[in-house]
């Protein structure tokens, strides 16, 4: 299981609604940088529209129950959302190249890595791992989505990762990389960005 991992140190290297992302996109530049160190500058009357817009378009969305988030921040976590929507279906994951790489965890899940994804750059909207739970009844049920960055590619400092100080990347010497987990298909209590969900148990 680690020879997996550590083998792809050796790598280098939305599907959402058009208008929905360019609606969304309009409402993002409007709120100046997003980059993690500088920050979002704009003011509260912009962040808070720019959520209350991205709530209406996404109703019912469980994301809204995460709490402390910017809207920027929200904003992304929807886009790896719908980015990842047909890999609902697991049959999906596995035909775009996801790998069942025997790494199961209670309170994870079942985890599928695509290689072609494992380089030095974060993209929400295209996790290298899916996290899955087994359901009673032998289905799979996706949970979250996760990030890996080999630690080689960026030794010395945590990958850029979602806009705001919410996402903590995890330093795991057991497989040689930066991890971060987003539950954007299961709520988890403790944390959008925890890497373990006290409601996910293994079947």
């Amino acid at each position: 299981m680690k020879q997996i991992f550590h083998t792809v140190t050796h790598y280098q290297k939305a599907v959402a609604n058009p208008f929905l992302l360019f609606t969304l996109l309009v409402l993002l530049v409007s709120l100046g940088s997003c980059s993690k160190e500088a920050g979002i500058k704009s003011d509260p009357l912009q962040a808070e529209m720019l959520m209350n817009k991205t709530s209406m378009l996404i109703p019912g969305d469980m994301l809204t129950n995460y709490s402390g988030l910017k809207a920027t921040t929200l904003w992304e976590l929807q886009q790896a959302r719908a980015a990842t929507a047909r890999y609902r279906d697991i049959k999906n994951a596995v035909k775009d190249g996801y790998v069942d790489i025997d790494v199961v965890r209670q309170n994870m899940g079942y985890h599928f890595l695509k290689m072609d994804n494992l380089d030095a750059t974060f993209d929400f909207r295209k996790p290298e791992i899916l996290v899955y739970n087994k359901m009673e009844n032998g289905s799979m049920q996706l949970v979250a989505v996760e990030y890996a960055v080999p630690i080689p590619l960026s030794p010395n400092n945590a990958p850029a990762g979602f806009t705001g100080d919410n996402d903590v990347w995890k330093y795991d010497t057991d497989f040689n990389l930066w991890l971060l987990h987003a539950w954007v298909w299961y709520h988890n209590p403790e944390g959008v960005f925890n890497p373990t969900n006290s409601l996910v148990h293994l079947h």
